[in-house]
């Protein structure tokens, strides 16, 4: 992931000219606010992000109002990622399961930008090796990216070593919604399961 087409650099450059900052596999940072304090980044009352519309691994139509009455962490990622994806995901639950009763009030939903080789098969064991609660939504290519726009999330393939191989460079942070379905957090990828922990914790209990 170290080389870097011009494309690629242009697209980055616009990503920081709008205040978004990206790097390795690949670290996004954005900001808001509200009143309580959070280890993650407060995006209370962002204008964006507010709809998730995607198929899950069976085909199924989901969204993220089904989920109401839970912290939902929703994050964009891959099943080939060497390091970022499965760091985050083992980490979401091992804080679902440090919250006990309350950890069921947690929702994981992993959206996949790499339609293309995540298929269902691979995605339902992916998720299956972190918690079988969590859900994997799967697009069609043109649905991924107009989701991902929603968001505000950058994803492109990078060329690998052998011949149609390649990684996938992709925000690396996870949004987190409210009990009530509203965006409240970023939380960056590094920041560690003890942080997520409290950042849940508080939402849970203003519910």
């Amino acid at each position: 992931m170290t080389s870097i087409s011009s494309l690629r650099t242009a697209g980055v450059a616009l990503l920081l000219a709008a205040g978004i900052a990206l790097s390795g596999c690949d670290r996004l940072g954005l900001g808001g606010g509200s009143s309580t304090a959070f280890k993650g980044v407060d995006i209370t009352g962002a204008d964006y992000a507010k709809t998730l519309e995607l198929p899950d691994i069976d085909g199924k139509p989901r969204s993220l109002d089904e989920f109401k009455g839970k912290v939902v962490v929703v994050f964009f990622g891959y099943t080939h990622c060497p390091d970022v994806c499965p760091t985050t995901m083992a980490e979401l639950a091992q804080v679902k399961q440090s919250l006990g009763a309350d950890g069921d009030k947690v929702q994981g939903i992993f959206v996949s930008v790499d339609p293309e080789r995540d298929t269902p098969e691979i995605l339902k064991a992916y998720m299956a090796s972190f918690d079988p609660g969590f859900v994997a939504l799967r697009g069609t290519p043109e649905q991924t990216a107009a989701v991902a726009k929603s968001f505000k999330v950058f994803f492109a393939k990078v060329p690998g070593t052998t011949d149609g191989g390649y990684t996938v460079d992709h925000t690396a942070g996870s949004y987190v919604f409210d009990p009530a379905g509203r965006l409240r957090l970023f939380v960056r990828y590094g920041g560690g399961a003890d942080a997520l922990a409290s950042d849940l914790k508080a939402l849970l209990k203003a519910g």
